[in-house]
C-alpha cells in the first residue's frame, strides 16, 4: 500500500514520505515502512507523571481552578477530632474520627476535598505536615524506600497519606498552598471553625 501523506515509521522512526510502500506493523497497531513489517516496535514509555505544583502565598489562583481551604482539628491530640473542606461561596464538608491526632486531620480533610470535588484544584492548608509533603517531595522518598522514612522509621500514618498521594498523582490537576493559620483569613477561620464543631460531635 501506498502512503496518503507524510508520517513517521513507528519501527525505524523515519519518516514516511507520500506514496512511499508501508504496511501494517507486526502487531498490527500502527503503520511502518513496508520493509519494517516484521519488526518489533520499540516498548512504549510511560509517561512520567508531574510533581503537584506549591503556590507561593501571593501566586495568584490560575483561571479556572477552584480555591479550597482545609483544616484538621483534635481534642487532647490524640483524642476526639474533625476534618472540614470549603469554598468560598460554594461547598463545604467536614466530618469527624473518635479517636485520632491533629495531623491526621490534617491530611484526612485534604484526602476530603480533593475526593469531593472534581476539576482543577488548589489546596489550602495551614499545615505545613500537609504541605510540605508536596513541596520538599517526601513522597517520593517514602515510596522510593518502600514507606520508610530518612530517619529509617515507618511512615507515620501511612493509611491516610498513600491515598492521599496516590489521588494527587492520579488527578495531575492539584496544587498546594499554605496559609498562616489563625490570621485572620476568612476561610481559614471557617475550616477552623468547621473541623472543630465536627471534633464536639463526637462523645461531647
Amino acid at each position: 500500500m501506498q502512503a496518503r501523506y507524510a508520517g513517521q515509521c513507528a519501527a525505524c522512526a523515519r519518516r514516511i514520505e507520500p506514496a512511499a510502500q508501508i504496511a501494517r506493523s507486526a502487531d498490527g497497531s500502527t503503520w511502518v515502512h513496508a520493509a519494517c513489517a516484521g519488526a518489533t516496535l520499540p516498548a512504549t514509555r510511560t509517561p512520567k507523571k508531574k510533581a503537584p505544583r506549591v503556590l507561593t502565598p501571593d501566586e495568584p489562583v490560575p483561571a479556572g481552578t477552584t480555591e479550597v481551604f482545609t483544616d484538621g482539628a483534635c481534642r487532647g491530640n490524640p483524642g476526639p477530632g474533625g476534618w472540614a473542606w470549603a469554598v468560598a461561596g460554594g461547598p463545604e464538608g467536614s466530618g469527624h474520627d473518635p479517636a485520632t491526632t491533629n495531623q491526621r486531620m490534617e491530611v484526612r480533610a485534604a484526602y476530603e476535598a480533593i475526593r469531593a470535588l472534581p476539576g482543577t484544584l488548589v489546596v489550602v492548608s495551614d499545615s505545613t505536615y500537609v504541605v510540605n509533603c508536596f513541596k520538599n517531595s517526601w513522597w517520593t522518598g517514602w515510596r522510593a524506600r518502600g514507606w520508610i522514612n530518612s530517619a529509617k522509621k515507618p511512615v507515620a500514618n501511612r493509611d491516610l497519606w498513600e491515598p492521599l498521594i496516590d489521588l494527587v498523582e492520579d488527578r495531575g490537576d492539584i496544587t498546594f498552598r499554605w496559609v498562616k493559620g489563625h490570621s485572620g483569613h476568612p476561610m481559614n477561620d471557617r475550616v477552623d471553625q468547621l473541623a472543630v464543631e465536627a471534633s464536639h460531635t463526637v462523645g461531647g
